[in-house]
């Protein structure tokens, strides 16, 4: 492949290239960044800095399982654990999985540092409250 080369004052300016050897230097380009972006993703799972969650998991999760369960179950926490991390009674645990409690923003952040997960992991379940 050849280009030609534009100049403007003096100065190579554009590379002018057929249009089929464009095509293949952008396949390549985004094959390179999938490559880079394969091995920044292995060495995070190998740093511990990322995680490989079950697809039974994001199952449950999807299928609108209570995420606070969801996840105390996969971080294979008891209820009464969970709530010796929080702070809390078991029976708030049990009452939060059910539904029959809504926890504070202070108790959700305590839950996710617990279950070691993002916030929104714990609202992406959440009902709005038709009331609000």
């Amino acid at each position: 492949m050849k280009p030609q080369i534009i100049s403007k004052d003096g100065q190579p300016e554009y590379a002018v290239v057929p249009y089929n050897e464009y095509q293949k230097l952008l396949a390549n380009a985004e094959m390179l960044f999938d490559l880079v972006a394969y091995d920044a993703a292995k060495r995070a799972l190998a740093n511990g800095e990322e995680e490989l969650i079950p697809a039974s998991v994001v199952d449950r999760l999807l299928d609108g399982d209570n995420p606070i369960r969801v996840w105390r179950e996969f971080r294979g926490l008891t209820s009464a654990q969970l709530a010796t991390a929080c702070g809390v009674s078991a029976a708030a645990i049990s009452q939060l999985e059910s539904g029959k409690r809504h926890p504070s923003v202070a108790l959700l952040k305590k839950l996710a540092a617990a279950l070691r997960v993002d916030l929104e992991q714990l609202l992406a379940g959440a009902q709005e409250d038709p009331a609000a």
